[in-house]
């Protein structure tokens, strides 16, 4: 999806940048790559096509243990997995090939000045050499989708052209560029998911339609026109060639499907249980890194577990809402490492405070921080009992320690930390995609007779929102209506 479309990326958690480089020369094309540079030794002449010439393919297919290319082991054809070691070796910079190789034919490759800074083990170029290579192979992958006759490494003729497959993929491409920018939207949503959701990042992969459905139909799959339907498979398609290629980079963890992706409507499931007969990718560690380092060089802000340690107590707040729980407490975690209890505490109820629009997510978020803290930030959350905005989260954090001498809440208070939970999880946009708020809005109706003619009269600034969410969400209708003229009388009543 595009840049402006994307909401805003939770932070993600990557290795170290040492393991980083391991896990990138543990991947076979950069492997691979680095094995051609070494065994060039001064050199080696080159082809027009810029590949080694006069019998060195079979050397080099040898040297990679690999299998040699068309025409048997005689024959001095290069075979697909030598052509895209080579090609990734001369993008990482790790073989020189000089630019009048194509025209005469009778030049020499040579080590690339990168093959001396790899040699040296320094984390980041390594890092720096597989992003290199890595550039190459996405703008091929992108380049094999003008042209459906196009193999790996071929750069294309650049000519205007649509891609059309069996599925009906009807985007126009203009030039390579295009199709480039269409693998980074999946790069992209793949990248928002692993952040987004706590399940992926743990190491679970992404059935191929979901994520072309997420790419094409932002909305949501609830959305999907027929036309649609024949998009996403096309998309899928497209997308299981490509991370076929781009799993030997190390950027995906790719399972192809059954090979069943080019039928149109008739291919997508109808059920997640069917989900799994087509093909399913997952960035790795080394993945989101590189995503990451793509988006971040177009602008897109991209954080990291641990980017808000020495922010400001509001900015750490709010930044906390809307990630995976996980995600958050590990965040608020290293901020209050090396602080004092008390003063953090109180640093944090502080930044709580408000009535605007945004108040609701920091006060869920200083509720989470202060689960953290243990019996010596009590008298800072003792403090704020009698405040009209902070009174509710300091009996619920009392509470669960089993504190003595709590007043117990009255009924405005009750309703006013009601409303401002929901009032957080409405900011964070979830009301859109979850079914745990639906069940949470529903059950606060059923559990309590008479919640909603309580509930208008609160004057906690979000109330009416709240109402209309329960109108919008709940599953009975009479009970939805009730809940939208108990929002009408909340807004009057304001």
């Amino acid at each position: 999806m595009p840049a402006e479309d994307r909401p805003a990326l939770p932070p993600v958690r990557l290795p170290a940048e040492d393991e980083l480089a391991r896990e990138a020369l543990a991947a076979p094309l950069l492997g691979h790559a680095l094995a051609l540079a070494r065994w060039i030794g001064p050199g080696v002449p080159v082809a027009a096509d810029g590949l080694p010439s006069g019998g060195r393919v079979r050397e080099a297919a040898a040297r990679l243990g690999l299998a040699s290319g068309p025409g048997g082991p005689e024959a001095d054809t290069a075979s697909p997995e030598v052509v895209d070691a080579w090609c990734f070796a001369v993008n990482a910079g790790l073989i020189d090939i000089p630019d009048a190789a194509g025209e005469t034919g009778d030049e020499t490759a040579s080590p690339g000045e990168a093959l001396a800074r790899l040699e040296e083990g320094k984390p980041a170029d390594v890092l720096a050499a597989w992003r290199e290579g890595l550039d190459g192979v996405l703008a091929d992958a992108a380049a094999a989708a003008l042209d459906e006759t196009a193999e790996p490494g071929d750069p294309g003729d650049g000519e205007p052209d649509e891609f059309a497959g069996d599925g009906g993929l009807s985007w126009e491409r203009g030039d390579a560029a295009e199709a480039l920018s269409l693998l980074d939207s999946a790069l992209g949503t793949l990248y928002f998911f692993t952040a987004s959701h706590e399940e992926i990042a743990a190491g679970g992969s992404v059935p191929l339609p979901v994520l072309a459905t997420a790419v094409l139909v932002p909305e949501g799959p609830e959305q999907l026109t027929e036309h649609d339907v024949d998009e996403v498979a096309a998309l899928s398609a497209l997308l299981d060639e490509q991370f076929q290629v781009l799993a030997g980079t190390g950027l995906v963890a790719y399972e192809p499907g059954d090979g069943a992706l080019d039928g149109g409507a008739d291919v997508l499931p109808a059920d997640d249980d069917a989900l799994g007969a087509f093909g399913r990718v997952r960035l790795t560690a080394l993945g989101r890194y590189g995503v990451r380092e793509r988006m971040r060089e177009s602008g897109i802000e991209a954080p990291l577990v641990g980017d808000l340690r020495h922010a400001e107590p509001c900015e750490l707040l709010t930044a906390l809402l809307g990630q995976p729980e996980s995600t958050a407490r590990e965040e608020a975690g290293l901020w209050l490492e090396g602080q004092d209890p008390l003063a953090a505490a109180r640093r944090l109820l502080d930044a709580a405070r408000g009535t605007d629009e945004a108040a609701p997510g920091r006060r869920l978020g200083c509720q989470l921080a202060l689960s953290l803290l243990d019996e010596r930030a009590e008298p800072a959350v003792r403090e704020v009992l009698a405040d009209r905005e902070l009174g509710g989260l300091a009996r619920v954090w009392l509470a669960e320690r089993g504190a003595r001498n709590v007043p117990a809440p009255s009924e405005d208070t009750v309703f006013w930390l009601t409303i401002d939970t929901i009032a957080a999880q409405l900011n964070a946009g979830r009301d859109r995609d979850d079914d745990e708020l639906r069940e949470l809005l529903t059950g606060l109706t059923s559990q309590h007779s008479g919640f909603l003619e309580r509930a208008w009269r609160s004057d906690h600034p979000a109330t009416s929102a709240v109402l209309e969410a329960i109108g919008r969400l709940h599953p009975d209708r009479q009970v939805a209506k009730e809940a939208r003229k108990a929002a009408f009388k909340a807004r009057s009543q304001g």
